[in-house]
């Protein structure tokens, strides 16, 4: 029996979104990344819930406290053993010995700081952390585990990365919102007009692009008020970025437009009365929206290491604010690095991030092109 008595779309009358998708699935690294970056996203939305701590918190007890790996065992669960500080007489480096006979059960959903998830609901639960519940207090001191170590303030690294990937995420995201506006709407009119308002266009473009990106982030970012609030430098920061990453979908767009144009449907559009703004965005424009699904997809590595530069090189993003490139200040101490090494771990989030987008994108490009190999 064919598929199409069975109830099922052959190829020949799927749609463009279908075969798109049917193409997307097959791409095995495209898939992987797009459920981890799902997970990503997720992790930041709900960061409240996964962070073990505030990003505020701090034991001032536990400076560079080296990451506690969880023990499973039938008598106490999911445990750690506390970890007590020495610190060296004649290098003054903190060192930490563990403490056999002090067991910190770990537990999910358990009792920990209270925060306020998205700033509207009042809660104390943590999706993994200390439960406090069965913890034995007759040690007399209150209980820490970092997962991923502690920086110079005792505070948990896991839960800055996490608080980190909220702002370095979204970056992203709205970056590619304005990325999206300036690109459509200057590469349209570049490609639909033609003749001098395009090659202005393109030479603005083409200035632009020559310009060194980094030394013109920083002179971007210097110009922003040092008084400003950190919503404020976050939107600037945001903005900077737009306004330098719109230009290659400024090209993808003009080309296809360029294309296009000139198609019977269009001719016909313009011959029928329908404006110049029409023609773009109601005829030409969902003829290769695939194509500008996938050039933003790939622009989006690059604002959040823009982002990452910025704030790393101290230009951008500002503590009390919690970013990747703010976490990795703490790495401008080489000898603070060489101590400890799990300074680092923002790095290892920015890294597979990038690679999860860029993964994504590729999947994305083959499926969208018809003449992709399969």
């Amino acid at each position: 029996m064919s598929a199409a008595v069975q109830g099922q779309p052959v190829a020949g009358a799927m749609t463009q979104w279908q075969l798109i998708a049917r193409a997307f699935a097959k791409h095995r690294l495209a898939m992987v990344s797009l459920h981890v970056l799902l997970v990503l996203y997720l992790l930041a939305v709900f960061v409240e819930i996964f962070a073990p701590y505030t990003p505020a918190w701090k034991d001032l007890d536990h400076v560079y406290a080296p990451p506690q790996l969880p023990i499973y065992s039938w008598a106490h669960g999911w445990h750690v053993k506390a970890v007590v500080r020495h610190i060296d007489p004649i290098t003054f480096r903190s060192a930490y010995v563990e403490d056999a006979a002090d067991i910190i059960p770990l537990g999910f959903f358990v009792r920990g700081e209270p925060y306020d998830l998205w700033s509207l609901f009042a809660w104390d639960r943590h999706f993994f952390g200390i439960d406090k519940a069965a913890y034995n207090t007759a040690s007399g001191h209150m209980p820490t585990f970092y997962l991923l170590g502690a920086d110079k303030y005792g505070r948990d690294l896991l839960s800055r990365i996490l608080y980190g990937a909220r702002v370095s995420l979204s970056v992203g995201i709205v970056g590619i919102v304005l990325t999206f506006v300036l690109g459509l709407a200057i590469g349209g009119v570049s490609g639909y007009v033609g003749g001098a308002v395009d090659t202005l266009i393109q030479r603005a473009i083409e200035i632009t692009d020559a310009f060194p990106k980094l030394p013109l982030w920083l002179a971007l970012g210097a110009v922003m008020p040092t008084d400003w609030s950190p919503l404020r430098v976050y939107f600037g920061i945001t903005i900077v970025l737009s306004l330098l990453g719109w230009t290659q979908l400024a090209r993808v767009v003009r080309g296809k437009v360029l294309s296009l144009r000139e198609e019977d449907y269009a001719v016909a559009a313009r011959l029928l009365g329908a404006g110049h703004g029409r023609v773009i965005f109601r005829h030409l424009v969902p003829g290769f929206t695939s194509h500008i699904i996938v050039a933003l997809t790939l622009s989006v590595p690059g604002m959040i290491l823009g982002e990452t530069s910025l704030s790393f090189l101290g230009m951008g993003l500002r503590p009390p604010v919690v970013s990747w490139g703010v976490l990795l200040q703490d790495c401008m101490n080489l000898q603070a690095v060489g101590s400890y090494p799990w300074l680092l771990l923002p790095v290892v989030f920015i890294v597979f991030t990038v690679l999860c987008f860029n993964f994504l994108g590729d999947g994305l490009r083959d499926a969208a092109d018809p003449y992709a190999s399969r």
